[in-house]
């Protein structure tokens, strides 16, 4: 394990004991955006808190701080063994997947980072985004086929929550079979909860299967890229990373999918499209990336120098934890944030610089998202909220923002035919 030494400079005054506040609890559950307000007024753009277990770090809320450490990964790294309060931390601490040092692209930096980077971004650029979305159709219509006799769904359960997955088994070359457990583990591997370690274990377990598998019997899927890759990847490295890509893949668009109909179920300017429009879905899709983006917030980066940040004074080895939902509603940057997004794209959604999200995987998780919605409208013009607006409940996670359930009611369908079969047609 690589040691990383902190500077000790006598000459660096130590700053004065301030009021940390606690970046967890159920504070955090109802209405983050207010929160995320207060804490900026309080302290300005970097906040100093205490993540759960009471574990000190600094928290971004303002966007040009964001996109500063975003932008300086030289200042601002990612390797966690910079850390500086593992001392601290326990070895059930419900965050550990989070900064648990692993050999995945996550938590490499310089030329290696390069390195695999550019691999994943070389097989996610492979994928036939066309074919893709054809497949995202099926999957969605032999969903829908499941309820739409019924007048009344979950559109988080029995949809948005089940199709990133399945279409990633798609990419990765997967048996549809093997999803359902792979997107329970997921999601619980990604929460903050007393089994999110053993699901990421679990999770692992299955990746090495299956990169054991299309070693022996390569394909065209994301896998045999990975291991054909003139990077040299090892097989634990593709290991490492399908992880990254999976969890990247699931809970965040299926967090998208879900906002994304809610506003549209909820806003006017959305509703009033919904038999026949389809132009509102992506301006629906970047408003939720601004207002109430999948991922809220992320660690992070660790200082590898004494430095300053938004006026506070960082030393090296914090932990500097990403708030990118907070960032986004920057009033130093949006100072109107009711005039809408459209055509911006500006967002920290997906974070920034070279530990970003590696293209083009936005706009395949897009290609998904939007399928999906596209299919559910034109199968179900009619469907509507089975509550009030307000009634609907957030999951109560500091990281991700998703509703725990979206009932809908609509028109019965009669499905005619097999189960599965797209309506002819439908243009895309």
């Amino acid at each position: 394990m690589t040691e990383f030494r902190h500077s000790a400079d006598p000459a660096w005054p130590p700053a004065a004991p301030v009021e940390r506040v606690r970046l967890y609890g159920p504070q955090f559950n109802t209405d983050p955006a207010k929160l995320y307000a207060a804490i900026r007024d309080e302290y300005g753009p970097v906040a100093p808190i205490l993540l759960d277990g009471d574990i000190p770090a600094w928290f971004v809320s303002g966007y040009r701080e964001m996109h500063q450490v975003t932008s300086d990964s030289q200042l601002f790294a990612r390797d966690t063994r910079r850390w500086n309060e593992w001392e601290r931390v326990p070895a059930d601490w419900p965050l550990l997947p989070y900064v648990a040092h692993n050999p995945s692209v996550m938590f490499t930096e310089g030329a290696e980072h390069r390195r695999r980077a550019g691999a994943i971004s070389e097989a996610l650029a492979a994928v036939d985004q066309f074919e893709l979305g054809a497949h995202c159709e099926r999957i969605a219509d032999r969903l829908i086929d499941a309820f739409a006799g019924t007048g009344e769904a979950d559109l988080v359960a029995q949809y948005a929550m089940r199709i990133p997955l399945l279409a990633v088994a798609k990419i990765y070359g997967m048996p549809e079979a093997e999803t359902p457990a792979l997107v329970r583990d997921v999601a619980i591997s990604l929460d903050v909860g007393p089994d999110a370690m053993n699901a990421h274990l679990r999770v692992q377990a299955a990746m090495r299967a299956l990169v054991a598998y299309k070693r022996d019997y390569p394909g065209t899927d994301l896998p045999s890229q990975l291991l054909a890759s003139p990077a040299g990847l090892s097989e634990e490295e593709i290991v490492q990373d399908l992880l990254v890509v999976t969890a990247a893949a699931q809970q965040p668009t299926a967090n998208w999918i879900g906002n994304t109909i809610r506003l549209m179920l909820t806003d006017l300017r959305f509703a009033m499209t919904l038999s026949g429009g389809r132009g509102s879905v992506g301006q629906a899709l970047n408003e939720v990336l601004w207002h109430d983006t999948p991922t809220q917030n992320f660690i992070g980066r660790f200082a590898t120098r004494d430095t300053q940040l938004g006026g506070q004074r960082v030393r090296s080895g914090d932990l500097v934890v990403m708030g990118l939902a907070a960032a986004n509603s920057d009033p130093l940057v949006r100072p109107d944030s009711s005039a809408g997004s459209l055509g911006n794209h500006a967002h920290m959604s997906f974070g920034h610089g070279e530990h970003g999200c590696p293209y083009p995987a936005p706009e395949v998780a897009e290609v998904i998202a939007r399928t999906t919605i596209e299919v559910l409208l034109d199968r179900l013009p009619d469907v509507s909220l089975a509550v009030e607006g307000d009634a609907l409940v957030w999951h109560p996670s500091v990281w991700m923002r998703g509703l725990e359930s979206l009932p809908v009611t609509f028109t019965p369908t009669h499905v005619a035919g097999a189960l599965g079969a797209a309506p002819l047609g439908r243009v895309r």
